[in-house]
């Protein structure tokens, strides 16, 4: 003990020396890497330095102002480079001109670089050079040359010798207190042994252990307190004792009575018998020390149940019982397959297996129906137990099984496969010859493989492991796994079936939701769309182009999930995609919507209800209809029940749009109110389903405010930007119900592509019309459809004239497109028709339609609007290739072009 003290005291002083020395060393290092970092910055930052560096000489200039510099830091050097690593300065003047030795690439970039190397001869000698290469900068900041700095490091005993004497005399010390301690505990043994030596005092604890715990009898020694002094190892099995039982009273062990009054009572036992749990216990006691007074007994025990191994397979039985139990509870919680897997593998391990892992079929974790073509490709779907360290393949990873493995043969034969001995599976050895090395130095021993089926039809496969510490897997563990794994593959199947019904509710209702922003200048668009936990929902929103460069932008909520909600959904959307093409004011859109929706309500009643199908009737349904005209500039909104849009305007201000609200759909005979609000440029209009702002714990007006808060300071941000920070901010950890997200950033039609003005009922003024029609388009520089257009806006007023009422006004828009407009104040809409050869009129609107990529007539207060749109390309129309002229000439008589409409 003395000497091991001894050696301690001197590795501990040999350590403190050392780490001393390094510690030196490391400080003296660092402190040459701050230095020469500050010195060569301070000379690259110093005035002049740059300049010189584009001077004819650069040399001549900095190699004494660098030397100087050296000399007044303490460097060992201060050189300056070129761009390309030439040296303008050095210590000795003849290594001028040579290449730098170190790293000069970051430094170029801008950055500083520190390294240790070396290079030519030093007037500090040897030793560990410390450089820093900082770059200098012009006015502009381009990198001009290069400073570099260094100091050679010098040995660090001076900064060590000085404590050493301090720590060489707090050895001797702590040898001093060694020696002392080492003498008072070797009398005091020496008294508590009786003399005996060490080797005497071993002897006589091995034979003393070897006889208590060697004998199949159970010992017990207590003393006359009743406190438990020895237990051997067999009365700790028979009496089912904790390891902590030395000093205890026998009667806080939660031993039976019968036990416990025997070990307390001072009287003497011959061969009583005792029922401990299911084993009958043959007990004698005699006293500890029979001619003293200290009390105290010796109990042995012997264990006298013949049917012991009966009682064991009973007891492994009422734990497989109570393991199917558990398995038919926790297995199956959710519909999801990759965590009903997992459930299998944390219930069997580690009560069954220490290491299980289970590979589906990719068809499986798709939601798809399982095919055997799948069988030689399963993934790792979960991994389970204290094992997982153990190289098996990952999660996630794509397994390719050989033929012979115990895995493809159950799939094969449809049942479980058994390898006691895993060192002499071939087929298991040869799927990953490496792998299985591993596995088998790490401590795998035996394996139970069995298919998991459901209607049949295989799913995948269960993998149970044991390791060398725990017995090898029997015929009993073969049948106990194929019914852990019927259950299991039944909840799997289950899993996947959702899957596969939920992945057609979402591909349904992605191919009802728009796939791409529609061509318009109105407005600048983005969206979010994300599906609730519980199945897809019937939420969706629509960006329409409306005639007159307009937009429509909708938003509706069906209430429920599932098919029927997105199919719902998909029918509204058309409805309102037809009824925008009718440009309809936003009011009489809900009112048809809201007709709609009692219609379908009537048809499920009639036809669904006798079926129990899904979905019943639509229970609810919201919709939020708004119309932009980036022309005036103004907004017009009504909605159904929905939340009430939010605008965020160019200064930052997050403000509600001031809509009125009003029934939900399908209760008819309601009346819709809208509101008309104006919107400078850059404002964005935020619309929304409530999912964005509803949970289980907060209510609607704590959401509200949640979104405004996300939405402040978007006043500069792309409407992309505002999506996803809102998105951030509000989005539920587990979504129960749909989220949708629109947001549109306004724009405005420049006055200077905006051209109107009213035409007085004359036809005679035809040709100012069109006379004007031609100067704006020269202004526009749209010249080369200007006979187009032209034949266009005389053909439309000329009508307009002959057919409408005044008021007659004209407007071209230039955007993506040419946009005319002629309105008059007659609510009659012209009809394209094909005439007859002895017709006199009724060919003005078939050249409209040949000449425009799209015509039509939208409705206003005052009358109508007949419109048209030329798409531009490169300044020309899409649409400005004539048909074939036999054709056209065909369509009217040569005498209409006396019509001053032409």
């Amino acid at each position: 003990m003395f000497l091991l003290q001894v050696v301690i005291v001197v590795l501990l002083v040999v350590a403190a020396v050392v780490g001393m020395v390094l510690q030196a060393a490391s400080d003296a290092l660092q402190q040459g890497r701050r230095e020469s970092v500050v010195a060569a910055q301070s000379f690259a930052s110093a005035p002049g330095v740059a300049a010189a560096l584009r001077s004819r000489d650069p040399s001549a200039v900095l190699q004494p102002r660098a030397e100087a510099a050296r000399k007044r830091t303490g460097m060992d050097f201060v050189v300056v480079l070129s761009t390309k690593g030439i040296r303008y300065t050095y210590p000795y003047p003849r290594e001028i001109g040579k290449k730098f030795v170190g790293a000069i690439a970051p430094a170029l970039k801008g950055r500083t670089v520190i390294e240790q190397a070396g290079g030519p001869p030093l007037p500090a000698g040897r030793g560990t050079a410390v450089q820093a290469v900082v770059p200098v900068t012009d006015s502009r900041g381009k990198v001009v040359g290069l400073v570099s700095a260094g100091i050679t490091v010098k040995n660090a005993a001076r900064l060590w010798l000085p404590q050493l004497p301090i720590i060489l005399a707090s050895g001797a010390v702590a040898l001093a207190l060694a020696i002392t301690v080492t003498t008072l505990a070797s009398r005091r043994l020496r008294r508590q042994t009786f003399g005996l030596a060490p080797v005497e005092l071993a002897q006589l604890y091995e034979h003393h252990d070897a006889v208590l715990h060697a004998v199949r009898e159970g010992v017990l020694i207590t003393d006359s307190d009743g406190r438990l002094l020895l237990a051997n190892d067999e009365a700790t099995r028979l009496l089912g004792l904790p390891a902590d039982v030395r000093g205890r009273s026998v009667r806080e062990l939660g031993l039976p009575e019968p036990v416990v009054s025997l070990l307390s009572s001072p009287e003497e036992v011959t061969d009583a018998v005792l029922r401990v749990g299911n084993r009958l216990l043959a007990v004698n006691k005699r006293p500890t020390y029979p001619r003293g007074d200290r009390g105290g007994g010796v109990v042995t025990l012997r264990d006298t149940t013949e049917l012991a191994e009966i009682s064991g397979r009973a007891e492994v039985v009422r734990e497989r019982l109570n393991l199917l139990y558990e398995a038919g509870v926790r297995i199956g919680t959710t519909l999801d397959v990759r965590r009903t897997a997992q459930e299998l593998a944390d219930v069997a391990a580690p009560q069954f297996a220490d290491l299980v892992t289970v590979d589906l079929l990719d068809a499986v974790l798709r939601g798809w129906e399982p095919t055997p073509e799948g069988w030689r490709h399963l993934r790792r779907a979960a991994i389970g137990g204290e094992q997982r360290m153990m190289p098996v393949y990952p999660l996630d990873e794509v397994i390719a099984l050989s033929p012979r493995t115990p895995q493809m043969r159950a799939l094969q034969e449809g049942r479980g496969m058994l390898e006691t001995d895993l060192g002499r599976a071939h087929g298991w050895r040869e799927q990953d010859p490496e792998r299985a090395r591993k596995a088998l130095e790490g401590g795998l021993r035996s394996l139970v493989a069995v298919p998991l089926r459901a209607r049949n039809v295989p799913l995948g496969v269960a993998n149970f492991y044991r390791t060398a510490d725990s017995p090898a897997f029997g015929p009993d563990d073969l049948t106990f796994a194929e019914e852990l794994a019927v259950r299991a593959a039944v909840a799997i199947d289950n899993a996947r079936r959702f899957t596969r019904e939920h992945a057609m509710a979402v591909a349904l209702q992605r191919s009802l939701l728009p796939r791409g922003q529609p061509e318009q200048d109105a407005l600048e668009v983005a969206w979010r769309y994300l599906p609730s936990e519980a199945g897809v929902g019937g939420d969706w929103f629509d960006v329409i182009p409306l005639p007159g460069a307009r937009v429509a932008l909708v938003m509706g909520d069906v209430v429920g999930h599932g098919l029927h909600a997105a199919a719902t959904m998909g029918r509204l959307r058309t409805a309102v995609l037809n009824f925008s093409t009718l440009d309809l004011p936003v009011d009489e859109v809900l009112g048809n919507l809201d007709d709609l929706v009692v219609r379908m309500d009537n048809e499920k009643d009639m036809g669904d209800a006798v079926d129990g199908r899904e979905g019943e009737a639509v229970t609810g349904a919201t919709c939020l209809y708004a119309v932009y005209d980036p022309v005036a500039g103004t907004c017009t909104t009504a909605r159904a029940g929905h939340p009430e849009p939010v605008v965020v305007r160019p200064d930052g201000t997050v403000t509600c749009l001031g809509v009125p609200v009003s029934a939900p759909l399908g209760l008819g005979g309601y009346p819709f109110e809208s509101a008309e609000v104006s919107l400078p440029e850059g404002s964005q209009l935020v619309l929304y389903t409530d999912g964005l702002v509803l949970n289980h714990t907060d209510d609607f007006d704590i959401g509200m405010e949640r979104l405004r808060r996300a939405l402040d300071g978007s006043g500069k941000r792309t409407p992309e930007e505002t999506c996803q920070a809102v998105i951030d901010a509000l989005k539920p950890s587990r979504p129960s119900d749909d989220v949708a997200l629109l947001t549109a950033r306004t724009r405005m039609y420049p006055r200077s592509r905006v051209a109107e003005w009213d035409v007085p009922p004359d036809p005679a003024l035809v040709p100012s019309v069109r006379a004007r029609c031609r100067e704006t388009l020269r202004e526009w520089g749209l010249e080369e459809i200007g006979f187009a257009t032209e034949l266009i806006v005389s053909e439309l007023v000329t009508n307009a004239i002959r057919y409408g009422s005044p008021p007659i006004g004209v407007r071209l828009l230039h955007g993506r497109c040419l946009i005319c407009e002629v309105s008059d104040g007659s609510g009659t809409s012209p009809r394209l028709r094909r005439a007859a050869a002895t017709d006199e009129g009724g060919r003005g609107l078939f050249l409209v339609a040949q000449f425009a990529q799209r015509w039509g007539t939208r409705y206003t207060n005052r009358g109508k609007v007949i419109w048209t749109e030329q798409l531009l390309h490169d300044g020309e129309s899409a649409a400005s290739g004539p048909a074939p002229v036999d054709f056209l000439l065909d369509q009217f008589d040569l005498d209409q072009f006396d019509d001053p409409g032409l």
